[in-house]
């Protein structure tokens, strides 16, 4: 097979293909597409039109194509929960004032913390009651002030353990607390 300067070709027994710089006899030098110059001899190269080139890339772009579609057609999958998460009951309470009132507007410091207080102590006494094992108290940030009034109040039951809560899911604004169904 004669080569020419300027003919594409490919390698038989490897995965390159470039463009003919040289031809020696029947030793050739070719770039390859990544841009490097090599020599072969003439037996290991075959000659590619751009016909084929065309076609194959058309091809390969087809078949990514189909993929992509039939990647689309499958149902996403979504994490499923733990056993831990599905069977686990956790109550959540809100603090925040502006969650427990329609305005606070007119409401004094102590009337806010009074408020929050109360509406938690009022759902730990439901949730004892109810023998629901967890509850979330979210209280936010802020200075601590109702942070601290929260862990007083639970100090005084026996049947309860509190500590932070998930800090990936509320952060450092909120409090779990552990109610023991059976005190000793």
């Amino acid at each position: 097979m004669s080569f020419q300067v300027g003919d594409k070709v490919e390698t038989i027994d490897d995965v390159l293909a470039g463009v003919v710089q040289a031809v020696n006899g029947t030793t050739i030098t070719i770039e390859t597409n990544e841009g490097f110059p090599l020599t072969f001899e003439a037996s290991e190269l075959v000659k590619v039109s751009v016909d084929e080139i065309s076609r194959e890339l058309s091809n390969q772009k087809i078949y990514s194509a189909l993929q992509e579609k039939e990647a689309a057609k499958k149902p996403k999958r979504t994490l499923e929960k733990t056993r831990k998460e599905r069977v686990e009951n956790v109550m959540e309470v809100d603090l925040h004032i502006h969650q427990l009132t329609k305005s606070s507007k007119g409401m004094s410091n102590y009337e806010m913390l009074e408020l929050q207080t109360n509406t938690a102590k009022r759902q730990l006494e439901f949730a004892i009651r109810k023998r629901i094992p967890k509850v979330v108290f979210i209280h936010g940030v802020g200075a601590g002030v109702l942070r601290e009034e929260l862990e007083y109040l639970f100090r005084r039951y026996d049947n309860v353990k509190y500590y932070d809560a998930n800090y990936q899911k509320y952060g450092l604004g909120a409090t779990e607390v552990y109610i023991y169904q059976n005190p000793k």
